[in-house]
């Protein structure tokens, strides 16, 4: 297939785009790359691939032309970052989508998937399925829960339309994030032998692998549409709900040198168990690693050199330093356009 990945220069993309290339699919990432191009492989020496420097909210349909799937992820990445400029949040990771959507529809596109989060759960108690209502508490998830509505409606048997709700995602990328849960803990264990974990460390959130979320991805583009057109799964595995202190003492037991866990922040208002029964059911997706896995692969980069967690490893930081360095290529570009 020629697949169009928006988004695709990211944590998950930078992960994403190579399987697909190994698959023998041709690919397009459309993205304005504000964390760089070299996350991604060299699209000189790729015969397979083509680096499409553009902004959703105005890209031209020409773009579509040709292309048999679009892999929509181009999003402000988490909560925090969501937080930065809410209105930016609804008009890239909202507004912009639903574009891309309907640009795909009117080229022809076949499949269309959109990533959205289980962030969108907000606080609720109880194990929570793919009909539990929604509770967003936030710019990011608010967004997300305004994409898949207006996005899933689209699905005739000319395209088919799929979301999933990842869970919040760890584990190496070639565009590495150490603003996510299971990575910050290591690196701050790793730099001051201490964990760092979010009060109260009671709060519920489910976790998924990078890898393993690329590959649910692959797995639903070579699914039969009747299994997945319309439909929206949760990705992730029952087994990896895990509450954060318990998650933490799980990290610090992985690492070579254990560390002792440090607090943060306030009480955390998010707090949701999911229910990852319909995407075993149907797509027989279960995940291959656990949060371990990551740990001891984070904790031997870091070691050797081979991870940089400089300032673009985090997201909101990386936003910043763009809007306020004078010097920064992107700046301009960046200031009223993203944040």
């Amino acid at each position: 297939m020629k697949i169009l990945v928006t988004g695709g220069a990211g944590y998950l993309g930078s992960t994403f785009v190579p399987m697909l290339l190994q698959n023998g699919h041709e690919v397009v990432v459309l993205d304005r790359f504000f964390f760089g191009e070299e996350n991604l492989p060299p699209a000189s020496s790729t015969p397979h691939l083509t680096l499409l420097r553009d902004d959703t909210r105005w890209c031209s349909g020409r773009s579509f032309e040709g292309v048999d799937a679009v892999v929509d992820m181009a999003a402000l990445s988490n909560d925090p970052a969501g937080e930065l400029d809410p209105w930016k949040t609804y008009e890239i990771n909202y507004l912009g989508r639903s574009r891309v959507a309907r640009l795909a529809r009117e080229a022809g596109v076949s499949r269309y998937l959109v990533t959205s989060s289980c962030s969108l759960y907000g606080f609720q108690e109880k194990v929570l399925t793919e009909e539990s209502p929604p509770h967003p508490l936030t710019a990011y998830a608010r967004a997300n829960v305004l994409v898949e509505r207006d996005n899933l409606p689209l699905a005739s048997p000319k395209l088919t339309v799929t979301a999933v709700r990842f869970s919040t995602l760890y584990g190496l990328s070639p565009r590495m994030r150490f603003d996510i849960a299971i990575n910050g803990m290591v690196l701050g264990a790793s730099r001051t032998g201490k964990i760092p974990v979010m009060r109260d460390g009671q709060q519920w959130r489910p976790f998924l692998h990078v890898r393993d979320a690329a590959q649910a991805i692959y797995d639903i583009l070579q699914a039969e549409p009747a299994k997945v057109n319309g439909q929206v799964f949760n990705i992730g595995s029952e087994d990896q709900n895990f509450q954060i202190r318990p998650l933490a003492e799980v990290v610090a037991g992985a690492m070579k040198h254990p560390p002792q866990l440090e607090w943060y922040g306030d009480v955390d208002n998010r707090s949701y168990r999911v229910s990852f029964a319909k995407a075993q059911r149907v797509l027989g997706f279960a995940p291959r690693l656990r949060p371990t896995d990551a740990v001891r692969e984070i904790e031997a980069a870091l070691a050797e050199g081979r991870v940089d967690p400089s300032t673009k490893t985090k997201t909101v930081d990386w936003y910043k330093h763009l809007l306020t360095d004078a010097h920064a290529g992107q700046a301009v570009a960046l200031r009223g356009v993203v944040l």
